[in-house]
């Protein structure tokens, strides 16, 4: 597939983006000091969100141009909407094996260097202050010949510490769950509904990209958001504010066969580009598992504490551990754990059986020193009534006591974050 039509196959949901302009950028370029265009040389590019990578075969007699053909294409690019741009460059040696130079501040790729643009103003800056740095050999033994006392600067992932606060949204919880069918959708509508009757003003995100279940569960399945000054305008379930993908895609059984900077995108439009009203609480229902979404909130989106939500079994710990552990790395705090299913009582002769054992919340409180919220019955009324459009909490079923309780220790907890001088945001 030609670079192009990988270019016009990457979804960039942000809006600022142009990507024809950006297309037409790329075919129009002209190298420096030749006839050669820009598009003969590229062999792939890639968009997500406000990030533009792009790889180009250069020769060593084009050396002392990366530099200005960077900056050419991220002055232009930056009028399409494109706020970084990274370019790998790969040097052809006529006579010899490839081998990667660059004209960067830090490495990028195996056989090659890149440049990153920053912010104009600063970029501009620094090249009034410094020369072009000299092409290097990016071979294995060059590098490790490189003087260790000026390694190439690396760009560091970005940090919870680093992202900037929602301005109507005061605290932001992440219901994740490290596997799928362990009840966290259900958790989430109900914890959010039990938070609303303790007074807190409540929205529902539904981060669930590949199998969005809010809308069903909260009873607005069909519906779709209205756009106002291209912005979404979130729906109200039982006074809550609600949006999810499954409100964007039409019928229910449409699959969202997305690649990851694709989902990843749509969710940072979702929650970025939504007039969310002033919020307490916004709790968003992750997907299962530790991949690409799980990073994306941990590293764009300010992020207050994460709930896991585990059954008993073991299989279902041992992934629930990794979840925790992504979010100890990410700098997320986890505000406890919830047990689901932990118990069953039959409703015929009332015998109570644990069908997916027991103690597995205990263990993990245990291992992690964070705390067991509660525990919550495999109960069919449960399964019922959020089948229906009306939770546990909204039907007064059997569990809406459990849930309120353990909605309870999460407001004590943000009680606490909100008064913790240490924190930033």
């Amino acid at each position: 597939m030609s670079w192009l039509s990988s270019l016009k196959s990457v979804f960039s949901p942000a809006q600022e983006v142009k990507e024809e302009e950006i297309q037409n950028v790329l075919q129009n370029y002209i190298l420096p000091n030749s006839n050669n265009a820009l598009k003969d040389r590229i062999t792939q590019v890639n968009v997500q969100g406000r990030v533009l990578q792009i790889t180009i075969n250069t020769f060593p007699e084009e050396a002392d141009h990366l530099q200005k053909i960077h900056d050419d294409l991220a002055d232009a690019l930056e009028k399409c909407g494109i706020q970084e741009l990274n370019m790998h460059v790969i040097q052809q040696k006529i006579q010899h094996d490839h081998a990667g130079h660059s004209c960067s501040s830090h490495e990028h790729g195996k056989d090659g260097h890149s440049c990153s643009s920053q912010p104009k103003a600063k970029a501009q800056q620094q090249n009034k202050n410094q020369k072009l740095p000299p092409v290097l050999d990016a071979s294995p033994q060059a590098k490790a010949e490189q003087d260790p006392n000026n390694p190439p600067i690396q760009k560091a992932a970005p940090q919870q510490r680093d992202v900037p606060k929602h301005p109507r949204i005061q605290n932001v919880i992440l219901v994740s769950s490290g596997k799928g069918g362990v009840g966290k959708s259900t958790t989430t509508v109900n914890l959010a509904l039990a938070l609303q009757k303790l007074g807190l003003k409540v929205g529902v995100l539904d981060a669930d990209i590949y199998g969005p279940s809010i809308p069903t569960m909260l009873g607005n399945s069909g519906q779709t958001p209205m756009i106002e000054a291209e912005n979404f305008v979130p729906l109200e379930a039982y006074g809550m504010a609600v949006l999810s993908i499954g409100h964007l895609i039409g019928k229910e059984n449409t699959p969202v066969a997305w690649r990851g900077p694709k989902a990843t995108g749509a969710l940072m439009q979702l929650f970025n580009q939504t007039l969310w009203p002033d919020l307490d609480v916004l709790m968003i229902d992750m997907p299962p598992g530790t991949g690409d979404i799980q990073l994306t909130m941990a590293q764009r989106i300010p992020v207050t504490g994460a709930v896991i939500v585990t059954t008993p079994q073991n299989v279902a710990l041992m992934d629930a551990i990794k979840g925790i552990e992504l979010f100890n790395k990410a700098q997320i705090p986890v505000m406890g754990v919830v047990e689901n299913m932990s118990t069953h009582i039959c409703s015929n002769c009332g015998h109570e059986e644990q069908i997916f054992g027991q103690g597995g919340g205990d263990q993990l409180s245990k291992q992690y020193d964070i705390p067991l919220l509660g525990r919550l019955p495999l109960n069919v009324q449960i399964r019922e009534n959020v089948d229906a459009g009306k939770p546990s909490v909204v039907a007064g079923d059997d569990a809406a006591a459990s849930y309120i309780a353990i909605a309870e220790k999460l407001a004590q907890s943000l009680t606490k974050v909100e008064k913790d001088p240490q924190r930033i945001f």
